[in-house]
C-alpha cells in the first residue's frame, strides 16, 4: 500500500513537472514571437517569426560540420582536407603515403606539374641542402642550415605554449623561428633555436617610449647570441597596407611589458614605418640596423608590381653592393595568419604564384642573386608548394600556417577571438591546456623533416642532387586549355641564376 502511494506521489510530481515545462516552452515561444514580429532588424525573423531564428543556428553550425560531412577532400579554403592530412601525418611521423591514384584535378589552372628526368637522381647521389651564407656584409653573417623555416607568428597573436612548442621544435630541426612583430619574449628563446627579429611598423620589442626605433633595444636584442637577422616589416600577406591587429582582451600584462603598451588595449600598428617615404629610405634603415646590431638584415614584404623592387635594386647597384638588403621575404597576397579586414586579405596584393617569380626576375635582371637572398612564404605547406618555389627562385620557404596545422590547428577560424579550441592563438589557460609543449614540439621537428624529405623526392626525380638546383625549366604550370607550359616559357628571360653558387 505503501508504496502504491509513493509510486503514484511520484508520477504525480513528474507529471506536474512535465507540464511545467511544457507551459515554460510554450512562454517561450510565445515572448521569442512578439520579440520577432516587432524588431526591425531582421527581415526573415519579422515575416517567420521563431522559425526564422533557425536560419542564423544553422549558418553557425554549419561553419563547424562542413569540413567534418560535407566537403570533399580537395575543396575548401583556405586548406583542404587532403592537404590537413599530409600535415597530420607528417607531424605525427607516421607514413603519409596514399593509394588509387591522386584525388587531385590535375586538369586545373594554375597545378604545377613537376618535370620527370629520364634518369633520377640515385639515393646515394642525393645531396642536403649545403648552408647559405645571409648577409656576408654583416659583422656576423648567418649560415642559414634549413631550407624550411618558421614563418612571423608573433606572441600574443600565438598562445604561449604554442611558441614554446615551436622554439623547442624549430630547436631540433635546425631550423630558424621568426618572433613576428610582436618583440622577442622569454618563450622564443627557451628551446634555444635560432631566431629572425621581425621589426614591424609598431617597432615592438626595439621602441622607445615615442614609439620610435631604438638603438639601445637593438643592441639589447642583437646581444642574445640566438638571435641571427633582423627582418623589417613592411606589409603582410593578410593585410597588405594595414599594421598589425593584436585585439587588447589579448594584450596580457607580460605581452603588453615586452611590447611596451598598455594592458588590455588593442595593440594595432601603423599602416606603415612612418620614416620610410622613398627606396632610399628602406635601405637606410635596413643599412643602419645592420650596423647597429652587426647581423643581417632584410625585410619582408607584399609585392604589387615589380617597378619600386627594379627601382631599389637600380638604387643598390649605384650605390654598391654592400647596401642592399640582406635577404627579402615574399608573402603572398592570399592571406595568413594575422586578422585582417576582409577587402585586403581578398583583394590587396599578388599572390605568391606571381609575386615570387617577379621578385626572382627583378632581382636577377640587376644581377643581386648572390648577394640577396630571397625567402618564400604564403601557402607553401606542402612538398609540391616548396619545390615550385625553389624553381622560381627562392633560396629558403617559410610557412606559418603549415606549423600551426602541426600544433593541432583543426581551421576553426577563430585565431583573433581568443577562442581557439585547440589553445594555439587564445590566452584562456583552460584552452591552452590542451596543447601540451613536448609532444607539439617533436610534431613540429617532424613536419619539417617530412617537408624537406618531400621537396628531395621531387627534386630528385627531376634530376637534381638538392632543392636549390631546382629551376624553372622543371615544372610545367597548367593552363586555362587544360594543357600545361613550362614556367620558363612563362616567364621572360633574367639574368643568370646563380642562387647555387
Amino acid at each position: 500500500m505503501f508504496v502504491e502511494i509513493f509510486t503514484m506521489s511520484g508520477l504525480g510530481i513528474l507529471s506536474t513537472v512535465f507540464v511545467f515545462a511544457i507551459g515554460l516552452f510554450l512562454l517561450a515561444l510565445v515572448i521569442m514571437f512578439v520579440i520577432d514580429v516587432t524588431q526591425t532588424h531582421d527581415a526573415v525573423r519579422r515575416n517567420y517569426p521563431v522559425i526564422g531564428r533557425f536560419r542564423k543556428v544553422f549558418t553557425t553550425l554549419g561553419e563547424f560540420f562542413r569540413q567534418y560531412f560535407f566537403a570533399m577532400d580537395r575543396e575548401e579554403m583556405p586548406f583542404n582536407r587532403a592537404e590537413r592530412d599530409w600535415i597530420e601525418k607528417s607531424a605525427d611521423g607516421v607514413s603519409n603515403m596514399t593509394a588509387f591514384g591522386s584525388t587531385r584535378n590535375l586538369n586545373s589552372v594554375g597545378t604545377p606539374i613537376f618535370v620527370n628526368d629520364p634518369f633520377p637522381t640515385l639515393d646515394e647521389d642525393a645531396l642536403n641542402p649545403p648552408p647559405v651564407t645571409i648577409g656576408p656584409n654583416a659583422r656576423t653573417p648567418y649560415e642559414a642550415e634549413s631550407i624550411i623555416n618558421v614563418s612571423g607568428m608573433s606572441y600574443g597573436a600565438l598562445s604561449k605554449p604554442a611558441v614554446r612548442a615551436l622554439s623547442k621544435g624549430a630547436k631540433m630541426a635546425g631550423c630558424w623561428l621568426n618572433t613576428g612583430e610582436g618583440g622577442l619574449s622569454p618563450h622564443h628563446l627557451e628551446g634555444g633555436c635560432d631566431i629572425v627579429f621581425q621589426i614591424g611598423t609598431a617597432k615592438y620589442g626595439v621602441r622607445d617610449v615615442d614609439g620610435n626605433l631604438s638603438d639601445e633595444k637593438l643592441r639589447e636584442a642583437a646581444a642574445h647570441e640566438q638571435v641571427r637577422m633582423f627582418e623589417l616589416k613592411l606589409s603582410q600577406g593578410a593585410k597588405p597596407g594595414k599594421g598589425g591587429i593584436l585585439p587588447g582582451d589579448k594584450v596580457s600584462a607580460e605581452i603588453a611589458t615586452i611590447r611596451g603598451i598598455k594592458v588590455g588595449e588593442d595593440s594595432i600598428s601603423p599602416n606603415r614605418h612612418v620614416e620610410l617615404k622613398c627606396i632610399g629610405d628602406i635601405l637606410d634603415m635596413v643599412g643602419h640596423i645592420r650596423e647597429v646590431t652587426g647581423k643581417p638584415c632584410g625585410f619582408k614584404t607584399v609585392v604589387g608590381d615589380s617597378g619600386w623592387l627594379d627601382e631599389m635594386f637600380a638604387e643598390v647597384n649605384r650605390r654598391g653592393i654592400e647596401s642592399a638588403p640582406d635577404f627579402i621575404a615574399i608573402d603572398g597576397g592570399d592571406g595568413g595568419t594575422g586578422a585582417a579586414p576582409m577587402p585586403l586579405m581578398d583583394n590587396v596584393g599578388l599572390p605568391l604564384r606571381e609575386a615570387l617569380v617577379m621578385a626572382a626576375d627583378s632581382r636577377d635582371k640587376h644581377c643581386l642573386s648572390k648577394r640577396i637572398r630571397l625567402i618564400a612564404s604564403g601557402k607553401l605547406l606542402t612538398p609540391a608548394e616548396a619545390a615550385w618555389a625553389f624553381c622560381a627562385g627562392a633560396d629558403f620557404v617559410v610557412t606559418a600556417r603549415g606549423f600551426m596545422f602541426a600544433l593541432g590547428c583543426i581551421q576553426s577560424l577563430k585565431c583573433n577571438k581568443n577562442t581557439c579550441p585547440t589553445g594555439i592563438t587564445t590566452h584562456d589557460r583552460r584552452l591552452q591546456r590542451g596543447l601540451d609543449v613536448e609532444e607539439k614540439s617533436v610534431r613540429v621537428k617532424n613536419f619539417v623533416e617530412k617537408l624537406r624529405y618531400g621537396v628531395g623526392l621531387i627534386s630528385h626525380s627531376c634530376g637534381v642532387p638538392e632543392p636549390r638546383l631546382l629551376r624553372r625549366h622543371h615544372v610545367r604550370m597548367v593552363q586555362d586549355t587544360g594543357r600545361s607550359i613550362l614556367l620558363s616559357d612563362m616567364c621572360r628571360p633574367v639574368g643568370e641564376d646563380t642562387r647555387a653558387a
